[in-house]
């Protein structure tokens, strides 16, 4: 075996999904941040089209895509559905994250590949992301949603059809003990077709 699966084993069963607000005030640096992106670089891709893409907004350039975040929920949300304590949520993130990755799928310009798939890759990606993350010893949230993909706030930010965004990621270090995590039994999930 080329990797102790124990290890890797209880990688994948430690990864967390911990809002920003719940964060630690310590700092996600570059060299971590570029790590994760290095990581998901190495995700597969169907016919190696590699549809990940990210930017990524430290200090200013968070505070900004959060309220750009919060403006496009506000145009989103229906009148009855709005709630001012979630706007106030998405455009304060920026107080307890050090750093908001925007991740979106670069459409193949031949579109020979189902858009599925490329969003899949990018998934995968993400999980990469989020496996280095929790060595780390962080959490990587992925943030979406109706304000996520309105399409007034991808082209604020540059991503234009058949590009598409999927979500925001909060790379962060939970306050307190490392949460816990709970899952159905794996055997509940899958059907045996032999002989």
């Amino acid at each position: 075996m080329r990797f102790n699966l124990t290890d890797v084993q209880g990688l994948i069963r430690e990864r967390r999904s911990v809002r920003p607000e719940q964060f630690k005030p310590r700092k996600v640096h570059r060299e971590q941040i570029e790590a994760l992106i290095e990581a998901a670089n190495w995700a597969p891709t169907h016919g190696q089209t590699e549809p990940w893409r990210f930017k990524v907004f430290t200090e200013s350039g968070l505070e900004m895509l959060q309220m750009k975040l919060a403006e496009a929920y506000r145009r989103t949300s229906k009148e009855d559905s709005f709630l001012q304590s979630k706007y106030d949520r998405i455009k304060d993130r920026y107080l307890f994250a050090s750093a908001g990755i925007l991740v979106y799928m670069k459409r193949q310009a031949s579109e020979k590949i189902p858009e599925v798939e490329e969003i899949l890759a990018v998934g995968c990606a993400v999980q990469n992301m989020s496996l280095i993350a929790t060595s780390y010893g962080m959490s990587l949230f992925w943030s979406s949603g109706s304000a996520v993909y309105d399409n007034q706030f991808a082209d604020e930010l540059g991503v234009t059809l058949p590009d598409r965004i999927l979500g925001v990621l909060y790379p962060g270090y939970p306050e307190g003990e490392w949460p816990e995590g709970r899952r159905q039994f794996w055997m509940t999930k899958v059907e045996w077709f032999t002989d």
